[in-house]
Parts: structure tokens; sequence; C-alpha cells
């Protein structure tokens, strides 16, 4: 009886043994859950499980049981942002991939790398990201001060106009991006005729459009922080009339904008990162998508890539330091889904912009900045 005692008890104590060997790396994601972002925001997301589902379904991280995510809603304001960073800080997550809006990614990750906590954002272009000299602060998507003259390439070049309007939406972002632009046209001779705002949660944009209308530009440029209010300034301007060609920038480029706007987005300009969509890392990352989340959006594989990126150096390191983690995002470049990735001492991995133009209700591939030539 005793024999069989002690083995019981020895069989427990393996069991409580190897349950708390047991262990579980949890990588935060942040971005808007809700409110008028929620689209970005979850399809950052949805990116980010995926990649955490892909590298489980290749045999994990040596050392760890599981991978989780913690996904926290910024809904693009910067306290919640905070607010959030604050939480997965309490969760003790060593990475983070986020957030969306520039405005919502600067404060949280002030309050991240002050922790020693590694940020990798999918979707923030404002080029004060990763201007402050944050250790643990990367970028995987372009910066603005790329996006801009990669525009004005398109505008002053094969689109031939000769003037311009520029409307946005005060957030860091929109509001950054259209500075830029302003002050880089008149250079390539494209006179800026206006350049006006609207307030987050505007819907009736007719007193702004009738300006418009009247200062008769060659081009709308409209740069705002979210695609469904883009695409209802676009069927106004096709209502009132409005004959000047459209343009929108990175986070106006989303599925929903043609799902909303329809036939008024035909023939609208979009600047974008360039993804080939035929590369192995495309095909992998679009066939553990699709599946479970439906049609990718516009950031979707750049977060499945910031994810993607930790989780390979981390594996790299062998650990979840993050000066090692650091060390290692910077010496490990891999083809991603969204581009190539090579990050660089200050965290960006380049800019890769080209025009997209909406055709046919879908998104295609018309001018590259780079070699000057249609697709």
């Amino acid at each position: 009886m005793k024999r069989i005692l002690t083995l019981v008890l020895c069989m427990s104590l393996v069991m409580t043994a190897g349950a708390a060997a047991a262990k579980t790396l949890v990588i935060g994601s942040m971005s808007p859950l809700t409110g008028p972002y929620a689209a970005d925001g979850n399809d950052i997301a949805n990116g980010v499980r995926t990649a955490v589902e892909v590298v489980k379904a290749s045999g994990g991280i040596p050392g760890y049981d599981d991978i989780k995510v913690s996904a926290q809603d910024t809904a693009c304001d910067p306290r919640q942002a905070v607010a959030a960073a604050n939480k997965l800080m309490n969760e003790e997550v060593p990475g983070v991939v986020g957030a969306y809006c520039s405005g919502a990614t600067i404060p949280a990750s002030q309050t991240l790398d002050e922790e020693s906590i590694v940020m990798i954002t999918p979707a923030s272009t404002n080029p004060v990201v990763t201007e402050r000299g944050l250790k643990y602060m990367f970028r995987t998507c372009g910066r603005d001060d790329a996006q801009a003259p990669a525009a004005l390439k398109f505008i002053a070049g094969p689109l031939g106009a000769k003037s311009i309007y520029l409307v946005d939406d005060k957030t860091t972002y929109s509001q950054g991006i259209a500075d830029q632009l302003e002050k880089i046209a008149p250079e390539a001779g494209v006179e800026v005729l206006g350049h006006d705002h609207i307030n987050q949660g505007d819907k009736d944009f007719s007193a702004i459009l009738t300006k418009v209308k009247q200062a008769n530009p060659d081009l709308f440029y409209i740069s705002l922080q979210n695609s469904a209010t883009g695409a209802l300034m676009v069927i106004q301007a096709k209502r009132m009339g409005l004959d000047a060609a459209l343009m929108g920038q990175d986070a106006v480029y989303h599925p929903q904008l043609i799902d909303i706007a329809g036939k008024d987005a035909e023939g609208m300009y979009l600047t974008f990162g360039y993804t080939d969509t035929e590369a192995p890392a495309y095909k992998e990352f679009i066939a553990a998508y699709k599946p479970k989340y439906g049609d990718p959006g516009a950031y979707s594989a750049y977060a499945y890539d910031s994810a993607m990126a930790y989780l390979k150096a981390v594996k790299k390191a062998g650990t979840t330091d993050p000066d090692a983690v650091r060390k290692a995002i910077i010496e490990t470049d891999f083809d991603g889904a969204s581009k190539k990735i090579d990050y660089q001492e200050n965290g960006d991995s380049g800019s890769n912009y080209v025009i997209r133009k909406v055709e046919g209700g879908k998104f295609t591939n018309h001018w590259n900045p780079e070699t000057g030539k249609m697709f």
C-alpha cells in the first residue's frame, strides 16, 4: 500500500513539475478594434493571429509550449492607446505589433520603450515614429516622406496635373502627409489651390466640396484616416459633379472604399506599398488568412510580417530579452508576404510605394515611381 501511495505521489510530483515547466509566449497586438477605424484595426489583429498560427503549425518556438495573442483596442485615441500599452505591460508581453494611427502609436511606443518592450508597427507612416531614437521601435510599412514624393511624381508626371486641392481630417497621419504634399508640390510645378480640414466623424462634406468645385483643380487629394469616410467623400464629390481626378493615400486604400463607393470610386488613384501577390510568402499568408478571416485588408500582410519578424527574432535569439531580440530583428531579413523585410538600425524597413487605380471594381497596379513605368 505504501509503495502504491509513493508511486502515486511521485507521478503527481512529475505531473506538477511538467505543468510548471510549460511556457506560453504571449505577444501583444494594438489597433482600433472598435469605432470608425475598426476595419483596419481588426485586419491588423487578424494578421498577427495568422502569423502565430503559421509559426505554431511549423513547429512553434523551442522552449515554448504555446504562442498566444493579446489583442488590445486603441480606438486610434492617444489616451486609450497608452492604456492599452499599460495593460500589455501588466500582462508582461515582451513584444507588441501595432498600432494603426500614428497619433496612437507615438505615445504608446514611448510607454512601451520605457519598459524595454519591442514594438513593430505595421501601419503608422508618420516619420516621427522612428525619429525619436526609441531603441525598441520598428516599422514594417513605408513612411510619409516617401509616400508624398511618390504621389507627386505621378501627379506632375503621367497624370499631368497642374493644380491640386487637398483635404485632411486633422489627424497626425492624415494632416502630416497632406502638409508634406502641399510643401513639395510647387517644386514640381503643381499649384496648391487650397488645403482644408474636416473633423473626424463628419458625414456632410458639401461645404468643402463646393469650395473644391469652385477652385476647379486638376486633382482633388483626399487624405483621411479611414476608408469609409473617404468613400463617403468620393460619393458626394461625384454627385456634386466634381470634375477633378481623385487621389487618396494608404489609409483610404482598403476594400471597403470600393464596397461603399462602388462605381463612384472607379478611376480613383491611391498610393500604397507594392506587394507581389504571386510570391511564395504571400501565397502562404493568404492560404492561412483567407479561410479564417476572409479577404485581407490593406494592413493584414504588414501585420503578419511584423509578427513574423518578432517571432523569427525570438527563435533566433533563443530568448525574449529585448536587446537580444532587437539585434536579431536587425540581423534577420526575409521575403515577407507584403515585401522584402529588412529592418535598419533606425527601425525602418524601407518604402516601396506605387500608384494603384480602381479599375473594374478592384484595385490594380498602375504606375511605379521607381521605374517611371506603367505596370
